[in-house]
């Protein structure tokens, strides 16, 4: 089962053409019922949709239809962020701070037993969470 973190699900925009190829395969290969993700993802991807409405409002408009859309497809299959996340976040800023959004999101993948699916496995190495890093695939994961 997996977590997959923003910059996946941003990946895996139906109307992008130059999306990766091996994410697109790694997606398919694992059932949509073991694709999670987090409440923060929908967070960081609305802050972006708000401020590209700054400048292009059609396309706004176009990644607001999409998210819409894709919050739908993962409504059974948001995790929120509870005590419970909390309580496994907050040892992840000792010895060394993280950035508050990645480690709900790691916290959110160890509560939950889940493998984080990131490109930034950089960010998360230092977390102790399971990373798998679709940009990498070449069949079976």
């Amino acid at each position: 089962m997996y977590l997959l973190d923003t910059n996946v699900i941003s990946e895996l925009r139906t109307d992008k053409p130059q999306a990766d190829a091996r994410v697109l395969a790694w997606a398919a290969s694992v059932p949509l019922a073991a694709q999670y993700t987090s409440v923060l993802t929908w967070l960081e991807i609305d802050i972006g949709i708000l401020r590209l409405q700054r400048r292009d409002a059609a396309q706004a408009q176009a990644l607001r239809a999409w998210l819409d859309g894709v919050r739908a497809l993962f409504a059974e299959r948001s995790l929120p962020v509870d005590d419970a996340v909390v309580q496994r976040c907050a040892p992840l800023h000792v010895p060394d701070p993280a950035p508050p959004h990645d480690a709900l999101i790691a916290a959110t993948a160890l509560r939950h037993g889940l493998t984080l699916v990131t490109r930034n496995v950089r960010d998360f190495a230092h977390m102790g969470v399971a990373l798998f890093n679709p940009w990498e695939f070449v069949g079976q994961d």
